[in-house]
Formats: C-alpha cells, structure tokens, sequence
C-alpha cells in the first residue's frame, strides 16, 4: 500500500526555520518528480515546490525562491523529499502535502495532476 508521510511541521516566529520530511513508500517513487503543496485556510491548494526524479533540476513558486529548498534521497527503499524553510514569513502559514507526480520531470504545477499525496503537515508562522 503507498504511503506519503510528511513530518517536521510546526511553530515557530517569523524568521525562524523548519524542515519538512516526506517519506514516500509502497512503491518504487525513485523515478517519479515530487513536489511540495500548501494550503493556507481559505484558500486554494498553490504549488511550492518540486523536484525532478534525479534530484538535478527544481522548480520553485516565486514566493519561496531564495528561501526554501527541495532535495530528496533515492538511496533507500523508501523514497525521502525534504523542504528546507528559512526565513519563514507569516504568510507561509499553511498545511504542507507531499504528493508523487505520475513521471520523472516536473510535468505539471497542477495538485490534480500528482498521483499520491500524504496527509499533510501543519506549519505555522507567527510575527
């Protein structure tokens, strides 16, 4: 059965820096792009961040760039993609997913065109 576990959420000021963990399994997700969402309340899912099946190419929303970085690890089993958050802003407040997209390159900035999604992670920013 896939599972997609993000963890790392949580707290923090204006400023501060958290990193988020996405473990993906079930599956072989080493030739498949991963990408970060979020959702703030109120509003649509946007697109974050993502990242190509070999880790070489990224794509970032302009909000973030300069700020947060996408990695993963291919070397277990279980797949891992990382968002690495610095100077977080209160505007970044959202639940964080994780989600698969069907390919090896970044095909879509789309949420329904990713295939697997975890249950997601709260990040809250306060000023």
């Amino acid at each position: 059965q896939v599972h997609l576990v993000e963890s790392g959420g949580g707290a923090v000021q204006a400023g501060g820096s958290l990193r988020l963990s996405c473990a993906a399994s079930g599956r072989d997700f080493s030739n498949n792009a991963m990408g970060w969402f979020r959702q703030a309340p109120g509003k649509d899912q946007e697109f974050v961040a993502a990242i190509t099946w070999s880790g070489r190419s990224t794509q970032y929303t302009d909000s973030v760039k300069g700020r947060f970085t996408i990695s993963r690890d291919n070397a277990k089993n279980t797949v891992m993609a990382y968002l690495q958050m610095n100077s977080l802003r209160p505007e970044d407040t959202a639940v964080y997913y994780c989600a698969a997209y069907g390919g090896g390159l970044i095909g879509s900035y789309q949420p329904e065109d990713y295939d697997y999604w975890g249950q997601g992670t709260q990040v809250t920013v306060s000023s």
